[in-house]
């Protein structure tokens, strides 16, 4: 017979994975303000809520069979509101007073809950798919970072392995001119310098500007 101590070391194992989805909650004029010149606030607002949802859809079914956690982590709206809109999905608060401070937050958040391989991804990419997380995944067996690489020179994705400490991200995101073009680049400069192995993942389209509308519906027909 297996011991509870064995048993409850397998169960830990069996969860030792993690999906952190970065969202906001879809008030008109507070979301997706790039597109209201093309949308209209309540458009826009629209939008973020169709991405978010079709993420889900994507996520959430990995997650099934309790080898895989997710959790949602939200800015933007109170608790209740964001229950409301997404009733039944493990809810954090982002803390940070940037986009790079919250998500060294969320990784700390995950490891100290014992997680060891993390994927971080936004809600803005239609054809970020459930083959995308998986070889997200299995990169982190052999690296110390992974990336998804967005066609706007941002990324979609990054997730850390089991040797990364989520505080080592720090020189890799401090001073950083988020949602610009140069994103990416030099991301992946300070991660050469530092000499931090890395993967990247398939480059995919984020749905940011009224240009990308294009990529939205391709990607929702299909």
């Amino acid at each position: 017979m297996r011991s509870i101590t064995s048993d409850s070391q397998a169960e830990k194992e069996k969860m030792a994975d993690q999906l952190i989805l970065f969202t906001r909650y879809p008030r008109p004029g507070k979301v997706k303000t790039r597109m209201v010149p093309a949308l209209g606030e309540t458009g826009a607002a629209r939008l973020h809520d169709k991405l978010t949802r079709r993420c889900l859809d994507r996520l959430l079914p990995l997650c099934a069979n309790g080898e895989i956690s997710f959790s949602v982590f939200y800015t933007g709206g109170s608790r209740r509101r964001m229950q409301a809109w997404l009733p039944g999905v493990s809810l954090v608060r982002q803390t940070g007073t940037d986009l790079g401070k919250r998500m060294i937050a969320a990784f700390s958040h995950a490891r100290t809950r014992g997680k060891k391989r993390i994927l971080l991804m936004g809600s803005d990419c239609p054809d970020l798919s459930a083959a995308v997380i998986r070889q997200g995944l299995t990169a982190l067996r052999h690296h110390d970072l992974v990336i998804g690489p967005a066609h706007d020179g941002g990324y979609y994705l990054i997730g850390i392995g089991s040797r990364y400490a989520p505080a080592d991200l720090h020189p890799l995101m401090d001073t950083i001119a988020w949602g610009t073009a140069n994103v990416l680049a030099d991301t992946i400069a300070r991660i050469k310098n530092a000499g931090i192995s890395y993967a990247l993942l398939p480059l995919l389209h984020d749905i940011d500007r009224p240009e990308d509308l294009e990529y939205f519906d391709y990607y929702t027909r299909s």
